[in-house]
């Protein structure tokens, strides 16, 4: 059922149209066609590719060195073997992340402790540490990636990690799987 408006009475209108005085028709506006767009250009992209050369200077590093070894990946034994695959292949959605940059083992240690804790206390069965690739380390090599390692090597709740896939962040982070509740 379809309601109509009430009907207008003549002394309303007539109320109305004393009260707004004179109209003007207006025309409407006219539509100015817009401005094309540029075409895309990858600024930063350009801008990265041309620091490469200056910043390959800056460290004290052989390239060659980062290659050998870099991958993180640990299944804690009595897990099928399958689970440290899906885990490298990305098949476990990443939950939560920490960042470690910046900080100093002692630090790092205590963050990665107090993270996975209360991952494990909020039910988070998937999580990303990101380490950094050690670049700007000396001679002993990656400190917070080394300790990281170890770190997670030793608790019982980690089932297993990994190195990130390129997208995550690549052997600067690793991801891990925790146990359930």
């Amino acid at each position: 059922m379809t309601r109509r408006p009430p009907k207008v009475h003549d002394d309303d209108s007539r109320l109305f149209r004393e009260a707004i005085g004179d109209v003007r028709l207006m025309r409407p506006a006219e539509i100015l066609p817009a401005k094309p767009r540029p075409a895309p250009h990858p600024h930063m992209r350009d801008a990265d590719e041309a620091a490469v050369p200056a910043d390959s200077l800056l460290f004290d590093y052989d390239p060659a060195d980062l290659e050998v070894g870099e991958e993180l990946s640990y299944l804690r034994d009595g897990y099928p073997p399958k689970v440290l695959k899906q885990l490298k292949r990305g098949q476990f959605s990443i939950q939560a992340d920490v960042d470690l940059h910046q900080m100093n083992a002692a630090a790092a240690q205590l963050t990665i402790a107090e993270f996975l804790a209360e991952c494990r206390h909020d039910g988070i069965r998937c999580v990303r540490i990101i380490h950094g690739k050690g670049l700007r380390s000396k001679a002993g090599g990656p400190v917070l990636k080394g300790l990281t390692d170890r770190l997670l090597r030793r608790r019982d709740d980690v089932v297993a990690f990994a190195s990130a896939r390129p997208m995550q962040g690549g052997t600067g982070a690793v991801v891990v799987l925790l146990k359930g509740p």
